[in-house]
């Protein structure tokens, strides 16, 4: 397995197509479990599920509801985690399907580790103070709020770049003068006059909070994307919750 390389050691190239062939033993271990538990490829037994908390209360949680009623066999099991735990997560076996949110950080889509793929685009819309000259608009050039305060997302937050970018793209820097992680935190700051905000459409606010979302020309957004281990996207019971997930996408963002 090693091998000498100056003072130290190195992987012998054995080694080093180890993990591919660890990959594979995974996968058809997996499928030999399914086929154990339910000869007929019928959804059963335990499906582990993890997304960012929007993903969670926007599209995991009816997508449980929604599989509860049609496989009695299948018991969902949902998991809140950001979206750098959710690759580690599902690196380690402790979940089988998570939704994640495109970053520059994300391992690339041809990693042989994980099989990703497209589920959503998620618009941003720009949230004011009810009486603010942009609420009534039934879409606003980011350019018009160019010289009001912002509320942003907190510096790790994978929405920040999302919201600097598209103010960049119309030609601006926010003044950011306060940053929030929730974001039902953001949507109070914006009710009580403390400054503006892009908010993905999929987080759900507070209702009866004096605010309104309006959309956004240019349609800046976030992509997310449903990632398994490569081959889990085949089990009976990932492929229901899969479809699930794309049947309900479109009214979520709606």
């Amino acid at each position: 397995m090693l091998e000498p390389q100056g003072r130290g050691v190195r992987l012998t190239p054995a080694a080093r197509r180890l993990p591919a062939h660890a990959d594979a033993i995974q996968t058809r271990w997996e499928q030999a479990e399914d086929d154990l538990r339910d000869g007929r490829g019928e959804p059963a037994g335990v499906l582990r599920v993890t997304g960012f908390p929007a993903a969670v209360s926007g599209l995991l949680a009816p997508m449980a509801a929604h599989l509860r009623e049609g496989h009695p066999r299948l018991t969902v099991r949902i998991r809140e985690a950001g979206v750098p735990d959710g690759f580690d997560l599902l690196f380690e076996g402790e979940t089988d399907l998570a939704v994640v949110e495109s970053t520059p950080h994300n391992p690339p889509r041809g990693d042989a580790h994980f099989d990703q793929q497209p589920l959503l685009d998620d618009p941003f819309d720009l949230v004011v103070p009810d009486g603010h000259p942009l609420a009534g608009r039934t879409r606003v050039d980011l350019v018009d709020a160019a010289l009001e305060e912002w509320i942003a997302p907190v510096p790790k937050s994978p929405c920040r770049p999302h919201v600097m970018s598209a103010c960049g793209a119309a030609g601006f820097t926010p003044d950011v003068v306060h940053h929030a992680l929730d974001g039902n935190v953001t949507a109070h700051l914006v009710a009580h006059g403390l400054g503006v905000a892009l908010m993905p459409r999929l987080v759900h606010l507070t209702p009866h909070l004096p605010i309104n979302r309006v959309r956004c020309t240019g349609n800046p957004h976030r992509k997310l994307l449903t990632c398994t281990r490569t081959g889990g996207h085949d089990r009976p019971a990932v492929a229901a919750a899969l479809t699930q997930l794309r049947e309900l996408a479109p009214s979520a963002v709606a």
